[in-house]
């Protein structure tokens, strides 16, 4: 079963992503380098719920 989460800006705080994970095989929270409009340039974003 894929869940939904999105992915959140560790530095402004903003959801600018969303995306699904399988919870059965990643247990692990989620956590990737992505871009932020707000802060314009490349910030670590973590998991969190939608």
């Amino acid at each position: 079963m894929r869940d939904k989460i999105g992915l959140k800006c560790t530095e402004c705080g903003d959801i600018n992503y969303t995306t699904t994970k399988n919870k059965k095989t990643h247990t692990e929270k989620f956590e990737v380098r992505k871009y932020c409009k707000r802060e314009k340039k490349h910030t670590l974003h973590k998991e969190t719920k939608i």
